[in-house]
């Protein structure tokens, strides 16, 4: 008597978004709001270093002092990373982005209320803890909801538009500081209107559908993904490819991020952004202050900075012309090594042209790194596990910047500005050598893909998982 068969499988919905191959209208409209709630955050979270060399000014402060304030935003963004990452894969990624988008949105306004040093780091670290808590949720999202071949133009279309919030600041800076003592107060407030966003996307936003479906509310993510279906096959004019089915993934807790599977993946990531971080804001969040230090005026900083914050959203736009092309971890390398060697060049400037040539370069690439490594961070997690390995890597990051923050400080004091970008440049080149040499190849690969292949030694088949799995993208 022969056994009988199982019966086949049915698609999953995130088999069945996979599948499709545009971005539609309603995703289009996601993407707008995505957009908007991450032009707030980043806005807010570059705030501070507009506003520091005015209230070092009124308050009497050291280089210390400001860098103790941009520490402890720090540290807020690596618990904010973290805990934002962990309660959105139990409690939705739709849920965590609106409440943290509130969450900082309030204490951005209390830090425009501030009236000393003490309250302020605090006032920081409570916005950075909310300000991370949403970029690493709102990544995650854009990960699972649009299609798998367009993931980096997406992520790159996302931070284009968010990036405009740091040349706002930094010009609305410019223009509000210099009026009185006080006014950088109102560039904290500012700040604050993400409120705005998170009440738009209670109303437009569902929630993700492979989050839903980790939990088995197929009915929610069928409803969401039958209207995609919809969309694309009126924008077509044909039916959509058959969605294949494939396996269930194992039950995962949050301990797999640290077990064979996922162990090395974590630990590259945790690397990689520790360098890669602490080098990004050590050249951004630091810029007004070392140029002051570098004997320009502060209305000069400003000056310069504002106009170095305008390369920021050409440098996303850039990475759409790639970030789908090559695989992210030889991008992420190669550009690496271009911003070090431009790292020491602006280090080693005094003509004012270089200087601001190399700095615009500088900017254009960092933001270009910065889509590339956006895409790839929650691409190399299963569902159950997306945001908080993402939150994880992402909070390494965020908590070596802390520490970082009082190594410039020292190295500024002790050794001078041309160290500063030196080291800089040194960590520039170990974060690249580290995703490039030993991170994952995620290129014209479905998430699902990507997380079987870890999930091999878990699943108990006698063959790798990529055979589970078909390759849809």
């Amino acid at each position: 008597m022969s056994a009988t068969s199982p019966p086949p499988r049915e698609p999953t919905t995130s088999a069945r978004l996979r599948r499709v191959p545009v971005v539609t209208r309603i995703q289009r409209g996601w993407l707008a709001v995505l957009a908007a709630m991450l032009l707030f955050d980043m806005a807010d979270s570059s705030s501070f270093a507009y506003v520091a060399p005015a209230i070092r000014t009124q308050w009497g402060l050291s280089i210390g002092d400001i860098g103790t304030i941009t520490a402890a935003a720090f540290l807020g963004m690596f618990v904010g990373s973290v805990i934002g990452g962990r309660l959105a894969d139990r409690f939705g990624r739709k849920r965590t982005m609106v409440v943290a988008t509130i969450f900082y949105s309030v204490c951005s306004l209390l830090s425009a209320a501030s009236t000393g040093i003490y309250d302020l780091a605090l006032y920081r670290v409570l916005t950075g803890c909310g300000l991370m808590a949403t970029t690493v949720v709102l990544l995650t999202y854009v990960s699972e909801m649009f299609p798998s071949a367009k993931r980096g133009r997406v992520q790159a279309t996302v931070s284009a538009v968010s990036l405009l919030g740091v040349p706002a600041m930094a010009w609305l800076s410019r223009w509000i500081v210099p009026m009185g003592p006080s006014a950088w107060r109102a560039i904290f407030i500012l700040g604050g209107m993400g409120l705005l966003a998170a009440l738009v996307s209670v109303k437009v936003l569902p929630e993700s559908v492979r989050w839903l479906e980790s939990q088995g509310r197929t009915a929610e993510a069928e409803l969401v993904v039958a209207k995609i279906e919809n969309e694309a096959m009126n924008a077509l004019g044909e039916r959509l490819p058959a969605a294949q089915a494939e396996a269930l993934p194992p039950e995962l807790s949050p301990r797999d991020l640290i077990s064979a599977g996922y162990l090395r993946r974590t630990i590259v990531l945790c690397i990689t952004l520790s360098f890669a971080i602490s080098a990004f804001y050590g050249f951004n969040a630091w810029m007004p202050t070392l140029l002051v230090e570098h004997g320009l005026e502060p209305s000069q900083s400003l000056e310069y900075t504002s106009i170095l914050s305008l390369a920021a959203v050409p440098g996303a736009i850039l990475a759409m012309l790639f970030v789908d092309r090559v695989d992210r971890r030889t991008a992420v390398l190669v550009i690496y090594v271009v911003i070090a060697a431009l790292m020491l060049v602006f280090g080693l400037a005094d003509d004012t042209t270089v200087l601001l040539g190399t700095g615009l370069l500088i900017t254009v690439l960092l933001q270009a790194s910065t889509v590339c490594v956006y895409a790839y961070m929650p691409e190399i997690f299963p569902t159950q596990l997306r945001a908080l390995g993402a939150g994880l890597g992402n909070g390494a990051g965020r908590l070596a910047t802390f520490v970082a923050t009082f190594v410039i400080a020292a190295i500024l004091t002790r050794l001078g500005y041309t160290a500063v970008f030196v080291s800089l440049a040194a960590a520039l080149l170990l974060a690249g050598l580290t995703i490039g040499v030993l991170g994952e190849r995620t290129r014209g690969r479905s998430l699902e893909e990507i997380s079987a292949v870890a999930e091999a030694g878990k699943s108990g088949a006698g063959r790798p998982a990529e055979e589970d799995v078909t390759n849809v993208t």
